[in-house]
């Protein structure tokens, strides 16, 4: 339930964003009724943002409530009469989504680029031979380390962090270590710091720039020189495979773990728990132990060429939603640390601004189709060999997801 201080500081930026606008109201195309999908938790905002844009348009704003993880799929399906012209999107969808002619590129100017880090805007970018701008950026989301301080001090390097962890996991018996979440089935975009850290990566990048899949780092030399980390850390119980999101969540909100890894989705349960934390980034190991990055923002569809809305659409985008006092209220409607530099500056939740410090150095997650055949072997590699006994090496366990991605891409 929101707070009478979190309503008063929404409508105080919803009224920025109006003040903003209207002094700066850019010329495009009026359109009649301009579509937008979007999820539950930030409908609410967007319908803010598009009602104020389209007022200044004399036109009407129809936000659509859609299910995030269907958004990209039924576009694909969607009858045209009943499409978007609008859709909130991650950015990882971004090169299935261009590929398929099911969003149009995008121009920001230099001003309105400097407004964002450049991660966020190549996160949204895509081509094979000359990349373009496909959706704008409004948000970003990354796990970090979340520490108990009441139970542990905060560690500054990888070495102090295993030893407090292990050390704290020997006191009680059912402590855990790292609470990182895996389970069965794996979860490679948890694990993606202990991956970066060891000098993993997942695509290289060719002369112009660009993702090339043909460069699959899952088993490149240096990741493979590190991975007896992974076999001492499964010897010891630093890491188990066989923990999956409820264990971790419940092992550190009960004090059985004093270091969990998650993300800003996870802020609200951690301040109701009253506990004393701190999220920093996962110290470095090999290689700064950097997460994936996951970017959202929103596109313009092909359907609004289709419903005479092509202009407006793009203004609604790219002008818009794309101004700070925007992207606060975004920001401030579902935990996310916002996009726009300035917006970010203006978090006053010292949790959401900790994982937006965690961030730093982050790799986009791959948007290009081609990341669909990397996630399950990537996963697997690691639930094999962090299993407790029995693990696979990790060498082998890698290589062999190697092999199995490049397979599935060729």
């Amino acid at each position: 339930m929101r707070t009478k201080r979190t309503t008063a500081l929404l409508v105080g930026i919803i009224a920025a964003v109006a003040a903003a606008f209207a002094a700066n109201v850019h010329a495009a195309a009026k359109a009649s009724t301009i579509t937008i999908w979007a999820d539950n938790d930030r409908k609410a905002a967007v319908t803010q943002l598009a009602n104020q844009w389209a007022q200044a348009r004399g036109a009407t704003a129809n936000v659509v409530f859609h299910d995030f993880g269907k958004i990209r799929d039924d576009l694909a399906t969607v009858a045209a009469g009943e499409a978007p012209d609008v859709i909130m999107g991650a950015h990882d969808w971004t090169g299935q989504l261009a590929a398929n002619g099911l969003v149009q590129p995008l121009v920001l100017s230099g001003a309105e680029k400097a407004q964002f880090p450049a991660y966020t805007l190549n996160a949204f970018s895509y081509g094979t031979a000359v990349k373009r701008l496909y959706g704008v950026p409004t948000q970003i989301e990354n796990i970090g380390l979340v520490v108990n301080t009441g139970l542990v001090k905060v560690p500054k390097t990888f070495k102090q962090l295993e030893a407090e962890a292990l050390a704290f996991k020997k006191k009680k018996s059912g402590n855990l270590a790292i609470a990182v979440q895996q389970g069965a089935n794996g979860d490679a975009y948890h694990m993606y710091p202990f991956f970066s850290g060891l000098g993993g990566y997942i695509f290289g990048t060719n002369k112009a720039g660009n993702l090339d899949p043909s460069d699959i780092g899952v088993a490149n030399k240096t990741f493979i020189k590190n991975a007896p980390l992974i076999d001492k850390w499964n010897r010891e119980g630093l890491i188990n495979a066989k923990v999956d999101g409820s264990t971790a969540q419940n092992a550190f909100l009960k004090k059985q773990a004093a270091f969990w890894v998650t993300g800003p989705w996870n802020i609200d349960t951690l301040k109701k728990a009253g506990l004393k934390f701190t999220v920093i980034q996962v110290p470095a190991i090999a290689k700064p132990a950097v997460p994936f990055l996951g970017v959202q923002g929103f596109l313009v569809t092909k359907y609004a060429a289709e419903h005479g809305n092509d202009a407006a659409a793009k203004d609604l985008v790219a002008s818009y939603m794309m101004t700070p006092a925007a992207q606060q209220l975004l920001a401030a409607a579902n935990n996310r640390y916002p996009a726009n530099v300035e917006a970010g500056k203006k978090v006053t939740d010292p949790y959401l601004a900790q994982f937006g410090k965690a961030s730093k150095g982050g790799v986009p997650m791959p948007n290009i189709p081609q990341m669909n055949s990397v996630w399950q072997d990537l996963g697997s590699a690691w639930v094999k060999s962090t299993k407790g006994a029995g693990a696979t090496k990790a060498a082998v366990a890698f290589r062999t997801a190697a092999r199995n991605i490049a397979d599935k891409i060729d």
